[in-house]
């Protein structure tokens, strides 16, 4: 199976990793779960993070062809329409399921009539199985809903990109308890990437750091099916809906879930500015 060089980002005010992917042999490229700068006290934005992928990309010469979202994040803003922008002929994509998630979020924040909820925001919706290529690359779509409706994984090579899917094996996986959010649908979604190959490369979109440990990004099918601590070998999909729904009774709303959602179903565009020219972030009372 052919390999890609994988190139990761870590954006330390969210936790999250984002890659830089490339096919060596063409130099064709793209960009996984871009993160925009933000600052929830002042509201300043900034493509500082992002900008450093972009300067990674160009100095290697290589072609920038996607911008992929494995989900519409609840923790950071996406700077997909910002990257989408300024590498010229780079489309940006992402799991067909966000139809659902804009429908969901459209009364939270009283969007209107006229916020299309058809994925139009984006430049391709991928369906569950879909192929394409990177280069001279294999690529695979597997839609892992369960943290949310959108969700899914990327293969692309020997890689497997899977968004908030999966952690790190001491990590765990997401949370389910967003709307939309399903923990036996989650488990059934798990089990279909431990079908992948063992000696799969594994890339996480979120660590913690859980114990004190250094920040990690990359895994394998094996190491998670042998020592995930939520979803192992040997742990039932009865047994892991008890494990998760528990764990997620104890867990606070992540602090940019509301400024970043109504961002992200926007594919990363900010609210268009109103009449005095400043573009405003709504703050749905007692909803969530």
């Amino acid at each position: 199976m052919s390999t890609p060089s994988v190139q990761p980002f870590f954006h330390a005010d969210s936790s999250t990793w984002t890659y830089l992917v490339a096919d060596p042999a063409s130099g064709d490229a793209l960009v996984i779960d871009p993160v925009l700068d933000f600052d929830a006290k002042s509201g300043r934005t900034s493509t500082k993070s992002v900008q450093s992928v972009l300067d990674a990309a160009n100095a290697q010469g290589l072609k920038l062809r996607w911008v992929l979202e494995t989900h519409a994040h609840a923790d950071h803003l996406s700077a997909g329409a910002w990257l989408r922008v300024q590498a010229m002929g780079t489309q940006l994509g992402i799991g067909e399921g966000i139809r659902e998630v804009q429908k969901t979020f459209q009364p939270i924040f009283n969007l209107g009539d006229d916020f299309p909820v058809d994925g139009s925001q984006f430049d391709h919706l991928f369906n569950d199985g879909e192929n394409f290529r990177l280069g001279q690359i294999e690529c695979e779509v597997i839609a892992t809903p369960g943290h949310t409706n959108d969700s899914v994984s990327y293969r692309i090579g020997d890689a497997l990109f899977v968004g908030d899917s999966l952690f790190m094996p001491d990590g765990g996986t997401a949370r389910c308890d967003f709307p939309g959010g399903d923990a036996a649908l989650l488990y059934r979604s798990i089990q279909r990437l431990y079908e992948l190959p063992e000696n799969t490369r594994v890339f996480v979109c979120h660590d913690y750091g859980p114990g004190g440990r250094p920040v990690a990004c990359e895994t394998s099918i094996s190491a998670e099916k042998r020592d995930n601590i939520h979803v192992r070998d040997g742990v039932s999909e009865q047994d892991y809906v008890v494990i998760r729904t528990t764990r997620d009774k104890t867990l606070a709303m992540p602090a940019l879930l509301l400024p970043s959602v109504q961002v992200n179903i926007r594919g990363g565009q900010l609210p268009a500015p109103e009449d005095n020219g400043i573009r405003y972030l709504k703050l749905p009372l007692d909803q969530l």
